[in-house]
């Protein structure tokens, strides 16, 4: 993870926050997948399932381990592993601009079934957050959410990323079976708002359950 292109994680970290997507190689059932710090023992857990075969992602919290890695075990058949980083646990002294996480009643904040234009919608969408029916505070500077996705057909990915910013090559779930799929999202902010998109058609479910600030 120190070594990782791009992502300019520090030394310092002591947990990586992750979006993990496993890719089945030719649709064959993946048992579980597994992700741990690198210098321990591989624990009795699954970070995500694909029995169907289907490219299946989840989020997950993982501490990290000897020299900064973290180690992953596939069962059963070969897989394509992705994993996406969107955020890092460090001591405050470490951070440049440290926040605290702050717990919340979970809160529907985003229902496209129900919130006009009230129909699947593909490509691009924006959803103020901080201005919505959930009452997070203005100095919010990262929401963490549930996504779902409801697709209308097959749906090659979501992504959600901060307003404002261009969109990232990563996606935050993925449902090319048409299933209902769900996934925790930790997505940063720096307006209230957040930008989604679909890469076909689907409605998008987001509740909120906490948020980081100062």
């Amino acid at each position: 993870m120190q070594q990782a292109t791009g992502c300019n994680i520090p030394g310092a970290a002591q947990a990586y926050s992750f979006n993990i997507t496993a890719v089945p190689k030719r649709g064959r059932p993946l048992g579980y997948l597994t992700i741990w710090p690198a210098g321990q023992p591989q624990p009795a857990v699954s970070t995500l399932n694909a029995l169907t075969g289907t490219v299946t992602a989840n989020a997950a919290i993982v501490p990290a381990g000897t020299g900064g890695d973290v180690l992953a075990y596939a069962s059963g058949n070969d897989i394509d592993l992705v994993a996406d980083i969107n955020g890092y646990f460090a001591p405050p002294a470490s951070a440049p601009n440290p926040m605290s996480l702050y717990a919340m009643e979970p809160c529907r904040t985003l229902d496209t079934r129900q919130d006009p234009p009230g129909h699947p919608f593909t490509g691009e969408l924006t959803v103020d957050v901080v201005d919505g029916r959930c009452g997070l505070p203005g100095s919010a500077t990262g929401y963490v959410l549930n996504a779902t996705a409801v697709p209308a057909g097959a749906l090659g990915y979501l992504t959600l990323w901060p307003d404002g910013q261009q969109q990232p090559a990563v996606s935050t779930l993925n449902s090319l079976d048409g299933a209902i799929t769900s996934n925790m999202a930790i997505v940063p902010t720096s307006n209230g708002s957040i930008d989604s998109f679909n890469s076909n058609p689907s409605h998008l479910v987001l509740d909120i359950s906490g948020y980081f600030a100062p």
